[in-house]
């Protein structure tokens, strides 16, 4: 049996994509945690510069690159920055997401469906596959798409969100089959209710909330840092027979 250590990820270069808070951040910190070089990405660059630097200060690899992958030329900045500095990405986790409407799914306007499917399911297309063809060239590479149990079971009240993380989950199985000769392993986190700023409209919400914790056997909120070590393993060398997977993280919700 070797010694080796199979969630060092020393030498790897990783981009996660919602970095500045919540699970995005906890990933960025967990990975960099584990020797890798970190570029923490997110809509606004003051948030991911925060996430970067205390990352260094703790004695971290870290940068701060600003990119909404719900816009496309944003995306194309992103990859051309990786090439240039990095030349090769090892890592990549999809964890940006919008979910702009809470209400019944009839009422969705066309502004708010179109935001979710740019963000959730053109943006996740096009990271996948610029992050595909960067890792061909590396000789292969770990991609997470953070989904969610909404994907299988839709939540109440949020209907086009659901159906985008629905998308993710296929996109993630689409991609896995396509790429697995290429040495590409994809693979999706599905996170269950998770005490984030993204998902306040819920867990500020007593009444939805004590309705959540009739399906959770758990019978708690999960906390960002609990979502982070599903990531470290689908990344790692701990996993590498390990594609198209969609693990639950969820507290036992999907078993109800």
């Amino acid at each position: 049996m070797s010694n080796k250590d199979l969630f060092d990820l020393t030498g790897k270069v990783a981009l996660v994509t919602g970095a500045s808070r919540g699970i995005g951040e906890s990933i960025a910190r967990t990975l960099a945690g584990k020797g890798a070089h970190v570029i923490v990405s997110s809509r606004k660059i003051d948030g991911c510069e925060a996430v970067a630097s205390s990352i260094r200060e703790a004695g971290g690899s870290a940068e701060a690159f600003a990119c909404h992958i719900g816009e496309m030329d944003q995306i194309e900045a992103v990859w051309a920055h990786i090439a240039e500095k990095h030349g090769k990405l090892d890592i990549l986790v999809n964890n940006a997401a919008a979910n702009p409407y809470f209400g019944p799914v009839e009422d969705t306007d066309l502004g708010a469906f179109n935001k979710t499917v740019d963000v959730n399911i053109r943006g996740y297309f096009f990271m996948c596959a610029e992050g595909a063809k960067i890792m061909k060239k590396g000789g292969g590479g770990a991609i997470v798409n953070v989904a969610s149990v909404n994907g299988v079971i839709p939540g109440h009240f949020q209907g086009i969100y659901s159906i985008s993380k629905a998308a993710v989950i296929s996109m993630t199985k689409s991609f896995a089959m396509e790429l697995g000769q290429q040495n590409i392993r994809v693979n999706a986190l599905l996170p269950g209710l998770t005490d984030t700023k993204f998902a306040s409209a819920l867990t500020t919400n007593e009444a939805i909330k004590k309705q959540a914790m009739m399906h959770i056997p758990m019978k708690r909120v999960a906390d960002p840092d609990e979502m982070a070590g599903t990531v470290l393993y689908l990344v790692s060398d701990a996993s590498t027979y390990t594609t198209g997977a969609c693990i639950n993280a969820d507290g036992g919700y999907l078993t109800v």
